[in-house]
């Protein structure tokens, strides 16, 4: 078995990316792979196949290594419910709600959880690739630290540290990371990787040069900007933004940005649909019209309710119903659609009850206890299969449920309301099922709507870009921190070129 860490010079410099990335090639290669990152903070999570939480992102890598995701390749995950806290979940499990202070303190006992998850993958993997977080360079969370170089000298494995070019300023970016680490974190960096690079190469290679000769360190890969490469983000909005572009003959769907927006990954599938026109709307932006909008998850129902009614949606929605638009909420967002969300244990909010949009006929009771499990079913509007996941705190309870939206396999899921213009559901990724996606856009107003394969397209982008690293990092010197067996030449360009995919 044998590790590699790849740490950032940033956020979103391309630790995620690249993990997914290395995951695909030994893929490729037959090689067993897992990733893991020691500590995430994030709101989009995934549930795992033994019912437990972690970072979408570690579940998007593990795809990415043909395995499934387990609790044990992300240990530790918090998930931000204020400026100044997060719910706390070790090995899969919430565990408590914390401050920053508090958390800071508790380290030394996450630590352990985290030396434990990666000694049981250790045992089944030939390698793995573990993801940093945030930057090695920030001092002040230094002590202690399990997310970055405490990590990596604990388990005594090589560094490569990302960074992302397109934000200007990339030697600084490294060579100031590489000053500010201690001098047995400097010698434990064996690579760099710069990212997202568009240009002539010829005029960036004496920069490269440069800096392996003052860092004494290796750029191993100059990675390309990849137009067009769609990837589930761990955590950031802002790529998403900014595809959603405009598309004539298409149907309009708004999204409230949330200040807790949990699970945005849910809209992957339609950010990429040639037929649908996505905006995301933030803070104190007007509230355009639309054929249908959607209210996404959230990890602090009560505020993000209460932001909704500030922002002037409320009476929005009520306006776009009038006028025969359609309305949907996902997990927190189906919860708001109900009359009152209760919280009798003060789990997310300081009152004990919280008045609700009043769409749907049905209150929400929060428990300390979440629903944590991947289902299948159907979804009763078109009568077709639909698979998801669960993960929320709420118990909802109602008239509006004798109206289910899905049927799953014991149960039902969700309501919809006697006029057919609201739908609710707690399931996070069916848009990813294309004949699920299909009669939502039906029911919303598209007509003779595409199927798009989004299962298929992510596999092709996750192809593209494990061809385009292989293409531009030095494999030979891969395998050699890896310390795998050299590569053969007839072996190195078994991939290259193998699948074609849209720019």
């Amino acid at each position: 078995m044998s590790t590699l860490m790849i740490q950032g010079t940033t956020s979103d410099a391309g630790k995620s990316t690249m993990v997914a990335g290395l995951c695909r090639i030994l893929k490729q290669r037959g090689i067993s792979v897992a990733p893991f990152k020691p500590q995430n903070m994030a709101l989009n999570s995934a549930v795992t196949k033994d019912n437990g939480e972690i970072g979408r992102a570690q579940a998007f890598q593990a795809l990415a290594a043909g395995i499934e995701p387990h609790t044990d390749m992300n240990p530790v995950l918090l998930k931000p419910n204020s400026d100044t806290g997060a719910q706390i979940i070790i090995q899969g499990h919430a565990i408590d709600s914390m401050t920053a202070n508090d958390y800071h303190q508790y380290k030394k006992i996450a630590r352990q959880a985290v030396l434990e998850s990666y000694a049981r993958i250790k045992k089944q993997y030939d390698v793995i690739l573990v993801e940093g977080a945030g930057s090695p360079a920030e001092i002040n969370l230094r002590e202690n630290d399990i997310a970055n170089m405490g990590f990596a000298e604990a388990v005594d494995c090589p560094v490569w540290i990302v960074a992302d070019i397109d934000r200007g300023g990339v030697f600084a970016h490294l060579t100031g990371t590489l000053a500010l680490l201690s001098e047995s974190e400097q010698r434990r960096v064996s690579g760099f990787i710069i990212n997202r690079f568009r240009g002539d190469f010829s005029l960036l290679k004496p920069g490269i040069d440069w800096l392996d000769d003052y860092s004494g360190k290796k750029t191993v890969g100059t990675i390309p900007y990849l137009h067009g490469l769609h990837l589930e983000a761990e955590d950031a909005l802002s790529q998403k933004i900014s595809k959603a572009t405009d598309k004539s003959n298409s149907l309009k769907i708004i999204v409230p940005l949330l200040p807790h927006t949990s699970n945005h990954t849910d809209f992957d599938p339609l950010v990429l649909h040639p037929q649908i026109n996505l905006q995301f709307v933030s803070h104190n932006e007007d509230i355009p019209a639309a054929d249908l909008i959607i209210l996404p998850g959230s990890k602090n129902v009560a505020f993000d309710l209460e932001w909704l009614k500030s922002q002037g949606w409320e009476a929005a929605i009520k306006k776009h119903l009038r006028y025969g638009g359609k309305v949907m909420g996902i997990c927190g967002g189906f919860q708001m659609l109900g009359k009152k969300i209760l919280d009798p244990l003060h789990i997310e909010s300081a009152a004990k009850s919280n008045a609700g949009l009043g769409l749907l006929d049905f209150s929400t009771t929060l428990e300390d206890k979440k629903q944590l499990r991947n289902v299948s079913g159907s979804l009763l509007i078109g009568d077709v299969p639909v698979f998801g996941y669960e993960i929320h705190s709420g118990v909802s309870s109602g008239i509006a449920l004798s109206k289910p939206a899905i049927q799953l396999d014991t149960t039902t899921d969700g309501a919809v309301s006697d006029d057919n213009q609201v739908m609710g559901t707690y399931l996070h990724g069916l848009f990813e099922t294309d004949a699920a996606c299909q009669a939502i856009l039906d029911w919303a107003g598209l007509k003779n709507t595409a199927e798009i394969h989004y299962k298929d397209q992510r596999e092709e982008h996750i192809d593209r870009l494990a061809n385009a690293m292989e293409k531009h990092i030095d494999m030979d010197y891969l395998f050699k921190c890896l310390e795998l067996p050299p590569l053969k030449n007839k072996v190195k360009n078994k991939v290259k070129n193998k699948v074609k995919t849209k720019a």
